[in-house]
């Protein structure tokens, strides 16, 4: 299986499917690159050649025990754009792969970067605190620490059961397929490379990362995301980023790169079509 080396060792496994310009795609927690899989294959089937990776500790990647945070998460991902010689790439990050994607553009710049999506993403800040009033309170994040202690497994059916795609919203129909690939994905992370990564989301501030972004930005974000709130994440998100567009799904959940899958196909390739150096 193909892998690259991480600056302090660590082995990153990631697909590479298709041909093209390159678009590189960073997924959420706790999930891996498969999580990415009908984008990937949309766009490789529209002339892209689409890279995904998984996160260390996550999916077939190395459960290392330290380094589970975002700077790190970002160099991972330098090392597989760096490792592959990609340029004019397009990263999308889902979830903590939009703060990974807002981090990297801050440590290692756009040198190889044309565009950005931020899909349901963390940035700019989640937790609330006395300068973020809007954020979510703490308690939220100490509760998944605390479930994903006491029962890892079930915590990751509770959310794919509910929050994560409104299955618990009224006339919700999520198929149980698209459950289970989310508790399977979950349960190949590493225990304490998913409970470090809690905290890597919730508690890193990406306000400085977002006014970094020089290449044009795509913000999509559902208007009932329940994970990471509108507000919170793709409003605040795009009001950071200059000249960013923001594209909201109505009623849409968290994780529209399943729900809504084939909208978001399209869009994404709308605008890598229309916004390309």
């Amino acid at each position: 299986m193909p892998y690259v080396t991480a600056s302090d060792g660590t082995e990153i496994f990631y697909k590479d499917w298709g041909a093209g310009r390159p678009v590189v795609f960073s997924h959420g927690w706790p999930l891996n690159s498969d999580s990415w899989e009908a984008q990937m294959l949309f766009l490789a089937d529209h002339g892209y050649r689409c890279i995904a990776h998984d996160r260390r500790g996550h999916g077939r990647s190395a459960q290392v025990w330290s380094g589970n945070d975002m700077d790190h998460y970002a160099d991972d991902l330098a090392a597989v754009v760096d490792a592959l010689d990609l340029r004019a790439a397009t990263l999308i990050g889902f979830s903590t792969g939009g703060g990974e994607v807002a981090r990297y553009i801050a440590r290692h710049g756009t040198g190889r970067v044309a565009q950005a999506v931020l899909v349901s993403s963390v940035p700019p800040y989640m937790v609330k605190t006395d300068d973020n009033p809007g954020g979510v309170p703490m308690e939220v994040f100490d509760g998944l620490r605390a479930d994903s202690i006491a029962d890892r497994s079930q915590l990751y059916r509770d959310l794919a059961d509910g929050p994560f795609f409104g299955n618990n919203r009224p006339g919700a129909s999520v198929s149980q397929g698209m459950r289970d690939a989310f508790w399977r994905q979950g349960m190949q992370s590493g225990h304490k490379n998913a409970y470090d990564s809690i905290a890597a989301f919730s508690a890193t501030d990406f306000r400085g990362d977002l006014a970094r972004f020089d290449v044009p930005t795509l913000v999509v974000h559902g208007e009932d995301d329940q994970i990471v709130p509108l507000a919170v994440g793709g409003q605040a998100s795009a009001a950071l980023i200059k000249d960013a567009e923001l594209k909201t799904y109505p009623a849409a959940p968290h994780g529209i790169t399943d729900t809504h899958k084939q909208q978001l196909c399209e869009d994404l390739l709308t605008f890598l079509n229309t916004h390309h150096q």
